[in-house]
């Protein structure tokens, strides 16, 4: 019944900021625009194929609280995007091999929302369907 994620949403309060963290220092494509009187109140970042972060304006700060802990991007050249987010004056985690084998480093976009970097290894248990043992 359920194909894959279709997209999250965050608020922003920049969203200048938070489109330039997205495409130009991670290189992903602005899909399409949402507009309001001529004016751009926010957008959907493509990921892949018919996966998207859903990005809205909010400038209200009460209404800024996510319920979102944390969402991981798929990578296939770990060094490659910490040095971008370096490169973009991102604070960017080492790499690191978690305990489900595959590399991962942490920062957190513009709005405060955590992103894991996560590439896999032949030895990570999303593929080999090994149980995941934690000590945490």
């Amino acid at each position: 019944m359920i194909k894959q994620l279709a997209h999250i949403c965050v608020h922003t309060r920049n969203l200048e900021k938070t489109l330039n963290f997205y495409c130009q220092t991670l290189g992903l494509e602005k899909a399409f625009t949402f507009d309001r009187k001529g004016e751009m109140i926010g957008c959907y970042i493509q990921f892949g194929n018919t996966t998207f972060i859903e990005v809205f304006t909010n400038k209200n700060p009460t209404d800024m609280a996510g319920n979102i802990k944390h969402f991981a991007l798929e990578v296939t050249d770990m060094d490659a995007v910490i040095k971008a987010l370096h490169d973009g004056g991102y604070d960017v985690a080492e790499k690191k091999v978690g305990t489900d084998g595959c590399w991962q480093s942490w920062v957190t976009d513009p709005n405060g929302v955590l992103i894991e970097l996560h590439e896999y290894t032949e030895k990570s248990c999303q593929i080999t369907g090994e149980p995941c043992v934690v000590d945490w």
